[in-house]
């Protein structure tokens, strides 16, 4: 804003280095130019005032797909003063005398301008795309589209207005039907979970069947074993037994053939002895039977002797005198 100061029949106007300030005198522009500071009577004098800065219009603005959807689409349009006198001719920039202020709104005029035309490139753009195309390709084409339609349209270029640059921030679907989008997607996505947790479960039991098969292939390993150990103490137990038995056999044998040479000796002797008897006289081996007998008595308590035992006795004994009288006369 211009700054004015008030004095006696004068007045002396400050503008700013980003102001471009136009004097008017009886219709006649006799000053112009940014950041001026003059001295000047107000009678018969008109001023303007135009910012030669960069002015930034946010939007936000509705449409409608070509499938009837809703849309919302939110950005940023700056503008610049490009000539400030056709500017000046097209928008009336005056300022007060008395204080420097604008005496009306010229650059919201300038920014309705720049929204309805901006509006117009978004809308038309939106119209002739689906709500998922616009949604899936986001705010790039719509930004192009809003570029496109500035660059080509000379209206603003007329007024003495330069666009520097677009911006679109978002564009977002109702409520309603973000919720509509939204459900395939969750619902895929809530089916992908699902599948992932059948498939975890799945490997779950599959882990439980592998261990179960390991435990039981090794409980059958283990059985196989021990049933090997089994039969290979049974083949030793066998073995031991058939041992033990050949050993014992061995040692029968043994013990039989020594039985054999004993009794064979005894038979032997007994031979040696009968065959010694044998050619001994009867009274002889009577005497000497009596010899035996009476030397396994004890004691004899009564012995009867009859005259036939007697004679027979002495019968015999005379015998056996003469025979061995007959055998000491045959010796040389």
């Amino acid at each position: 804003m211009a700054h004015i100061q008030k004095f006696p029949f004068l007045r002396h106007l400050r503008a700013d280095a980003s102001s471009y300030v136009q004097q008017f005198k009886k219709g006649r522009r006799v000053r112009s130019g940014k950041g001026l500071a003059f001295w000047f009577l107000p009678s018969g004098v008109s001023l303007s005032e135009m910012p030669m800065d960069d002015r930034m219009l946010p939007y936000l603005l509705k449409g409608q797909s070509a499938d009837y959807q809703n849309l919302t689409v939110q950005g940023s349009i700056v503008w610049r003063v490009s000539d400030p006198e056709i500017l000046g001719d097209r928008i009336d920039f005056s300022v007060d005398l008395t204080n420097g202020a604008l005496l009306g709104q010229p650059v919201d005029q300038i920014n309705d301008q720049i929204g309805s035309l901006g509006r117009r490139f978004i809308v038309a753009h939106v119209k002739s795309n689906s709500v998922r195309d616009i949604l899936q390709a986001g705010v790039e084409p719509l930004q192009s589209a809003l570029k496109q339609g500035f660059d080509g349209d000379t209206t603003l270029s007329a007024m003495g207005i330069e666009i520097v640059g677009v911006g679109v921030d978002d564009v977002s679907p109702s409520s309603e039907l973000a919720r509509a989008l939204q459900a395939p997607t969750f619902e895929s996505l809530q089916q992908q979970a699902d599948e992932a947790s059948f498939a975890r479960r799945a490997m779950a039991v599959e882990k439980e069947r592998a261990i179960a098969e390991n435990e039981l292939s090794t409980k059958v390993e283990l059985e196989a074993q021990r049933n090997q150990l089994i039969a290979r103490q049974d083949e030793n137990a066998r073995a031991n037994a058939k041992a033990h038995a050949a050993a014992l056999k061995i040692e029968a044998d043994a013990e039989s053939g020594r039985i054999r040479i004993i009794d064979q000796a005894k038979v032997d002797m007994e031979k040696e002895r009968i065959a010694v008897y044998a050619d001994l006289p009867p009274m002889v081996m009577f005497g000497m039977a009596a010899q035996e007998f009476a030397g396994k008595l004890q004691h004899i308590d009564n012995l009867t002797v009859t005259p036939d035992m007697l004679s027979n006795m002495i019968g015999q004994v005379q015998a056996a005198i003469k025979s061995g009288a007959v055998t000491n006369k045959a010796r040389p």
